[in-house]
């Protein structure tokens, strides 16, 4: 019987916890209580609402089929070799077109079988190009600086939209202690002389 491990504390829980204890120290118990939940929802939803792009690990991937297209490596072998450094559903797209061209599939009907968005330029440029490796490679090596462009983009997007959203909670947590600390004394002595 495999062991269950304990569930463990995510990251969104974590930084609402710390958002709403931090609120309550420095403002009111009633701020900690809105801040904890809005910094949890910010949290998850930057989460979750994560573009799905190629990546880092793809960008290797196809650095990696270049390297062995370029080396004299077969394009069934070499794509079958690779294929474990792509996503599992884009693994299983190019191993089952791998296996299709060692099975003697003409390249067009191998690579048209390939039904997964993320590969689609790769499988239409081995198609154009199926008795040259060192073009399949060329193509690789540009999907690759592509890939990496992609997922640089997206982490600056979502580092500027993080940016932007944090704005909310530190001024829903920082806004009560400014208008306690700052503004109500001056109010409160400005009262007591006129008075």
């Amino acid at each position: 019987m495999p062991k269950r491990s304990p569930p463990r504390i995510t990251r969104a829980v974590a930084v609402g916890v710390a958002t709403g204890a931090s609120a309550s120290a420095l403002a009111h118990p009633l701020a900690g209580l809105a801040a904890g939940p809005a910094a949890w929802l910010l949290v998850h939803r930057l989460r979750r609402g994560r573009a799905p792009t190629l990546g880092f690990t793809t960008a290797a991937g196809f650095d990696l089929l270049a390297a062995c297209l370029a080396a004299g490596m077969p394009v069934p072998t070499a794509v079958r070799v690779v294929a474990g450094h792509f996503p599992p559903h884009v693994a299983a797209a190019l191993t089952g077109a791998a296996d299709l061209l060692a099975l003697g599939a003409a390249p067009r009907d191998a690579w048209s079988a390939v039904a997964c968005p993320e590969i689609a330029p790769l499988a239409r440029g081995a198609s154009r190009s199926a008795r040259s490796g060192t073009a399949l490679a060329d193509l690789a090596r540009g999907l690759a600086r592509r890939a990496r462009e992609q997922a640089v983009d997206a982490a600056e997007a979502r580092a500027q939209r993080a940016a932007v959203l944090i704005a909310g909670p530190l001024g829903l947590c920082f806004l009560p202690a400014f208008l306690c600390l700052g503004i109500a004394p001056v109010v409160i002595g400005m009262a007591t002389t006129l008075l």
